[in-house]
């Protein structure tokens, strides 16, 4: 009997030294996991060996970092505008040729959430874009208000005309220096705007309305000669087209942007060309800095993205971006491509400064939102445990009312007990 009982025992402590045995074969001392055959973990804490445990972002609500070979600051990136459109507040749109300005123009006049949109007739140009119970604009383009300072009007022009053309519309009695000016405009690539204004041109555009004025006054034939002697340069050649040294389509979007008075308007005799050069190109980056706002052609959905955040004025419809344009359909070589951007050498700098600012903004835009989204969750919960400390609380009182109001019944029906008694 004893024998038996000794081979019994025996079998089930065997099987435990051989599975100790083995499971020191196939997980070693100190290791964290045990693996077997078919490559799974068995973990003895709740994160598998070969997978890292997440932690929390550190930067997650670190300010905006933004890196920038132009050095641009917190101030230069954050583009926010209360505009008041029942207010004095006025949007300028300065439209560079061959940009997606009559495309944009037509979004502000016609795609705009507005508490009075603009009244756009069928075969008019202009739209009529009052204010909420006011005859008077709060947009100055193409569009509303009519070439009032000049066909194309420019940044030296636009910031000299614009407020006497606003100010006239004004009531007798009210002050002239009460409106807010926020000018706004649009870029594109150099190369591709100069090739789509030579293929305007060559379909017989001029342009010849365009006033030019600065200090005062147009420039004079000598200080700005034409470039043909026809009534237009239809069927212009490219290489006719680059051969004009008074060609305006050459480093246009920096003239246009600049304040042609610190360089004595058209007047190239005023000081050397390195120095003209060098004033144009810090002007017009300085002027683009502290517009409201400026998009690019080549990012229609951000470029939308970036006016809505600036202005808080919403777009009905979203911006659709088109790249089958005349000029992305012209070959050049790469001799002719080397040719325009020399002629157009200062427009390749600011757009280079541009898109970097322009992209800078747009990152700095969407990080805001992130924190903006972060601040409404953290709030959403702090309510939500208010609300349920408060629902607690208020359980805590019913039901230390309920408590009390049955020791107070109790104590009542005590009473009457104890009161019979004695009666009794």
């Amino acid at each position: 009997m004893d024998d038996k009982s000794n081979k019994l025992l025996l079998v089930p402590v065997l099987t435990v030294l051989f599975v100790m045995i083995g499971y020191q074969y196939v997980c070693p001392a100190g290791s964290t996991s045990c693996r077997f055959g078919n490559g799974e973990s068995f973990p003895f804490s709740k994160y598998p060996a070969d997978v890292k445990r997440k932690s929390p972002d550190p930067d997650e609500d670190a300010p905006f970092r933004f890196p920038s070979k132009f050095n641009f600051t917190r101030e230069d990136l954050e583009r926010h505008v209360d505009f008041d459109i029942k207010g004095n507040d006025v949007i300028v749109f300065l439209h560079i040729q061959k940009t997606g300005g009559t495309t944009f123009g037509k979004h502000l006049v016609r795609n705009i959430h507005l508490e009075r949109p603009c009244d756009c007739r069928s075969g008019q140009k202009k739209c009529t874009c009052h204010r909420p119970g006011k005859a008077e604009s709060w947009l100055f383009s193409r569009f509303s208000t009519g070439w009032s300072c000049g066909l194309h009007a420019d940044w030296t022009e636009l910031t000299n005309c614009v407020p006497a053309v606003m100010n006239k519309k004004l009531k007798k009695d009210a002050p002239s220096n009460r409106r807010n000016f926020y000018y706004i405009s649009l870029l594109r690539d150099p190369v591709s705007r100069y090739l789509s204004e030579w293929k305007h041109v060559q379909r017989g555009a001029t342009w010849k309305t365009a006033l030019h004025m600065c200090d005062g006054r147009p420039p004079t034939p000598d200080e700005l000669p034409a470039c043909y002697s026809s009534e237009d340069w239809t069927g212009v050649s490219l290489e006719e087209f680059m051969a004009c040294p008074s060609n305006l389509a050459n480093n246009r979007q920096t003239r246009m942007l600049a304040d042609l008075s610190l360089v004595g308007c058209y007047n190239l005799s005023s000081m050397s060309e390195e120095r003209r050069a060098e004033l144009l190109l810090s002007s017009a980056k300085r002027n683009l800095l502290h517009m409201a706002f400026f998009g690019l052609t080549e990012f229609q959905r951000k470029t939308q993205f970036l006016f809505e955040r600036t202005f808080g004025l919403h777009f009905i419809t979203a911006f659709t971006q088109i790249n089958g344009t005349r000029a992305a359909g012209v070959t050049v070589g790469t001799s002719t491509r080397r040719r325009i951007e020399e002629l157009n050498a200062l427009d390749m700098q600011l757009y280079e400064y541009a898109r970097e600012l322009f992209s800078q903004r747009v990152q700095y835009c969407h990080h805001q939102e992130r924190q903006e989204e972060r601040e409404r969750k953290r709030q959403q919960r702090r309510r939500m445990k208010e609300q349920k400390a408060s629902q607690i609380q208020q359980q805590e009182d019913d039901e230390q009312k309920d408590l009390e109001q049955e020791n107070m019944e109790l104590t009542g029906v005590t009473e009457d007990y104890s009161s019979q008694v004695v009666r009794w």
